[in-house]
């Protein structure tokens, strides 16, 4: 045990380190069947299971009022659901819609590095046509529960892998990423990455799954205010090649 009082002094240092191994084999994100009552949208969850999806249905609030989105932000999330379905008769396949919705996404909303805390709200994304992947993959929840799917914000690592040939990544590199979660019946969770505008595959590597960003922060609490030096690192080793 530590000496009598050494818990209660402030300390001058944080570090988290995080060891995570992974073995990821080639995944095809489109490898899954899909009930046939859910096979095109729009769709309703059975009673049962609709309770159980329960907080992944609840509309995103687009602010601190707690009113569901803006009357902007449902203008425009419901135009790009109708650009989406577009002239299918008001149907069309699940799957399709997914793609579309996730696309829709990433062309409006331009990537960029944002290290200020929290997410922004779909309204202020919408606004700024730019932000970072947990913003973008937020405003996708948003799409995705105003269309009638459950849908959740994931958060974990992007790993790519240096592969031969011009069209993969020149190098390894693993990053801090986001991305949105649509609940499909028969496939389970389907990852969309609305930065990319894929689906999620085996590079995408979920840390935290939860109904909102704020409850997939990995550290939460106070701190007396205090001048910070913050930084951090990512750094990727493959086993097999450590002899």
């Amino acid at each position: 045990m530590g000496r009598p009082g050494r818990l209660h002094r402030p300390a001058d240092e944080l570090e988290v380190t995080v060891d995570l191994v992974a073995d990821p084999p080639p995944v095809n994100p489109f490898d899954f069947f899909v009930e046939d009552y859910a096979s095109t949208a729009p769709f309703a969850y059975p009673a049962e299971l609709h309770d159980d999806l329960g907080a992944y249905l609840r509309p995103v609030d687009d602010g601190p009022r707690g009113s569901g989105l803006s009357q902007e932000s449902t203008a425009w999330v419901e135009s790009t659901i109708a650009g989406a379905i577009g002239h299918e008769g008001g149907e069309l396949p699940v799957v399709e819609l997914l793609v579309r919705l996730n696309r829709a996404v990433r062309a409006h909303v331009a990537y960029s590095t944002r290290m200020e805390p929290g997410t922004q709200a779909p309204h202020e994304t919408l606004g700024r046509a730019v932000g970072s992947c947990r913003d973008s993959s937020w405003l996708l929840v948003a799409v995705l529960r105003h269309a009638g799917l459950a849908a959740r914000f994931a958060s974990g690592y992007l790993l790519q892998l240096q592969t031969p040939g011009e069209d993969g990544p020149s190098r390894d590199s693993a990053e801090l990423h986001a991305w949105a979660e649509a609940y499909v019946p028969g496939a389970g969770w389907v990852g969309l990455d609305p930065t990319s505008g894929l689906l999620a595959a085996e590079g995408h590597i979920p840390l935290s799954c939860t109904p909102r960003p704020s409850s997939a922060a990995p550290i939460s609490g106070t701190t007396t205010p205090a001048e910070v030096d913050f930084s951090y690192a990512t750094t990727l080793t493959r086993l097999d090649d450590a002899g």
